[in-house]
């Protein structure tokens, strides 16, 4: 029996036989999948092509293969494609499935993204999302296509552009305008070539001007301009000299910043100032004749202002002066002559104070030295005012305005109310407009546009 076992031909045919297993079931694990003997899990995904894919071909999870395409089936009109993935293989419920290239002829195999760990695992046999991929040949001729479809569009494109008088596409205009250009300039060096050739001329001169006058002695000027230029600097940094003193003198500049720091309080202050232009004229009834007035208000602050007031009276400007005669042994006798001037413009200069609702002012009226009192009611839109001037012929003035908006107001009131006999008295009724410092900027802004 031992020695039956023993023959060379029993040991070559068990060595066949267990080669043979070993082949078959190498054979099955392959066909059965990777879990065969481990343990499988099953899941599936949708494409809308399995082109590239193989059934059996692998599948891999960063990079490293975890299992094999198990079946591809047609359904609904798209590819199910069913992995068969070892046993230990984690997927979470927010895994996906991505179709990578293996080159660009086309082949491709299956890439797992496990999904977040944090997520729950994902039960055997469920779907799969796909995650679309590039790099395959598929891609590569849709990209292809792409360009070669913008490459003719653009070789249309100029095509029409290049037609003569074509102006319809943004190419087309530009090569017109070019041509037009080109044409010019052909017209204009044509027309001008002896006015070219004298500027060469003149650009030739001149480098040869520059070529006599930079020469070695210019340039030593220059060289001792700059070495006076240092020693000057130098002294003002050791501190001679009057500018040496005021530039490293702490007292001078004290003194110096200080005056600097009051020039422009002034002029901060100045800046400050609120200014109006007002202009309004009268109708007189006594005379049946108009006075107008022109008048500029400067105010520097709230408790005081400046007023110039340029008047235009039908009344005139009168002069009095005093002519005396005698006779031969006689009596002295004294004339008293007065000359009106029409034309002449009357001046009106005034200081005011405000107290509350009242405003004092004083300086001249009408030519006159004069005194004034201002009443202001309902915020400043109703005024009062009594002005005497002319103290030789006490002249008394009254009037009210009021303002109806921004800009606009009434006035009435009466001259010469006193009546002295050197004038009749007169009421007048009147209108004026007045402009401030926020109407001249507003105007301002508007003409800088």
């Amino acid at each position: 029996m031992i020695s039956w076992f023993n023959s060379p031909e029993i040991k070559v045919g068990l060595l066949v036989v267990g080669v043979s297993s070993l082949i078959g079931a190498m054979a099955m694990k392959v066909s059965e999948g990777p879990g065969l003997l481990t343990g499988s899990k099953s899941h599936y995904f949708k494409a809308d092509s399995a082109g590239g894919l193989v059934r059996g071909s692998g599948v891999k999870m960063a990079g490293i293969k975890v299992g094999v395409i198990d079946d591809i089936i047609l359904e609904d009109g798209k590819a199910k494609i069913v992995v068969a993935l070892e046993g230990d293989t984690k997927l979470t419920q927010s895994a996906r499935v991505e179709l990578k290239a293996d080159g660009i002829l086309g082949d491709k195999h299956v890439e797992l993204v496990p999904g977040s760990p944090d997520d729950p695992e994902l039960e055997d046999g469920k779907e799969l999302p796909l995650m679309h991929g590039k790099g395959g040949l598929d891609d590569v001729m849709s990209d292809v296509s792409k360009v070669a479809k913008s490459l003719n569009e653009l070789l249309e494109t100029f095509k029409v552009a290049v037609r003569e008088g074509d102006d319809s596409t943004t190419v087309g205009r530009i090569i017109k305008n070019l041509e037009s250009i080109s044409a010019d300039v052909r017209g204009m060096t044509g027309d001008n070539k002896e006015k070219i050739a004298e500027i060469v001329e003149h650009i030739r001169n001149v480098s040869r001007n520059i070529d006599t006058y930079v020469n070695e002695e210019s340039l030593a000027r220059v060289d001792r301009s700059l070495r006076n230029i240092e020693d000057i600097t130098a002294k003002l940094s050791r501190g001679e000299g009057t500018l040496g003193r005021l530039i490293n003198d702490e007292e001078t500049v004290e003194e110096l910043n200080s005056a600097i720091s009051n020039v422009n309080k002034f002029l901060g202050g100045a800046d400050k100032l609120e200014m109006s232009v007002d202009f309004h004229s009268e109708y007189l009834t006594a005379s049946d004749q108009t006075k107008s007035f022109l008048g500029v208000k400067i105010q520097p602050g709230l408790d005081r202002y400046y007023e110039l007031q340029l008047i235009d009276d039908p009344e005139g400007v009168s002069r009095t002066s005093y002519t005396e005669s005698s006779t031969n042994g006689g009596a002295t006798n004294t004339y008293e002559e007065t000359t009106t001037y029409r034309n002449k413009l009357k001046l009106t200069a005034l200081f005011a104070k405000n107290f509350w609702d009242f405003t004092i002012k004083g300086g001249l009226i009408e030519n006159s030295g004069g005194v004034g009192v201002d009443y202001h009611l309902l915020k400043g839109s109703l005024r009062f005012s009594v002005e005497f001037f002319d103290f030789r012929d006490a002249q008394l003035r009254a009037f009210v305005r009021y303002s109806l908006f921004k800009g606009v107001y009434l006035t009435a009131g009466g001259d010469n109310l006193l009546d002295n006999g050197s004038d009749e008295s007169s009421g007048f009724v009147g209108a004026g407009i007045f402009i401030t410092n926020d109407d001249l900027k507003m105007f301002a802004s508007k003409l800088s546009f």
